[in-house]
């Protein structure tokens, strides 16, 4: 609508229009499709990962414990940007690759959280009673510690929303993420 161009923001036009008379909120939303899809897709691929391997680690404990979080320093030790960069390059440019990366470098962070909601509510008594009804170990982890770990695994995602899409835009700036 070119009798609308430049228009600033109001009732109609929310954010304004452009030079050519577009809405600027309606781009917005539709640019915003693919940066939404990569955070979903990142966010149920890694939090069930890291959840399900804290959750692991922190109630069985011992040797399972020691290998998962070692794995686990491994990747922290690396910044989450190169790691990502490393594993997108290895599998080559495009979306789906580097959600991968980014999910593949994203579990850590659930894991220690998921380790140490586990490690506080492994002695607990509704624990003890679920042991001495026959409940094996990873119904256990299944029924009783993933969901108390659901609360603080939501707010973990939330504030890691940002992260992955700064990796992403970094990884897209490289020509390994959405291509323009």
């Amino acid at each position: 609508d070119l009798s609308a161009r430049l228009s600033s923001p109001g009732t109609i036009y929310w954010l304004g229009t452009d030079e050519l008379g577009r809405d600027i909120l309606s781009r917005l939303l539709y640019g915003a499709r693919t940066t939404l899809l990569i955070i979903l897709l990142v966010a149920a691929i890694s939090a069930p990962i890291g959840v399900i391997l804290g959750c692991a680690a922190g109630y069985v404990g011992g040797w399972l414990d020691v290998v998962l979080m070692r794995t686990t320093d491994v990747f922290l030790a690396f910044p989450r940007l190169i790691l990502a960069l490393a594993l997108a390059a290895a599998l080559g440019p495009g979306l789906e690759n580097a959600i991968l990366a980014i999910a593949l470098t994203s579990w850590p962070v659930y894991a220690r959280v998921a380790r140490a909601e586990a490690l506080l509510i492994r002695n607990n008594n509704y624990i003890s009673v679920a042991k001495l009804q026959g409940a094996s170990s990873w119904r256990i982890i299944w029924v009783y510690v993933m969901p108390i770990c659901a609360n603080s695994t939501v707010v973990r995602v939330t504030l890691d929303m940002a992260g992955i899409i700064l990796t992403a835009a970094g990884l897209g700036f490289l020509g390994l993420g959405a291509k323009p």
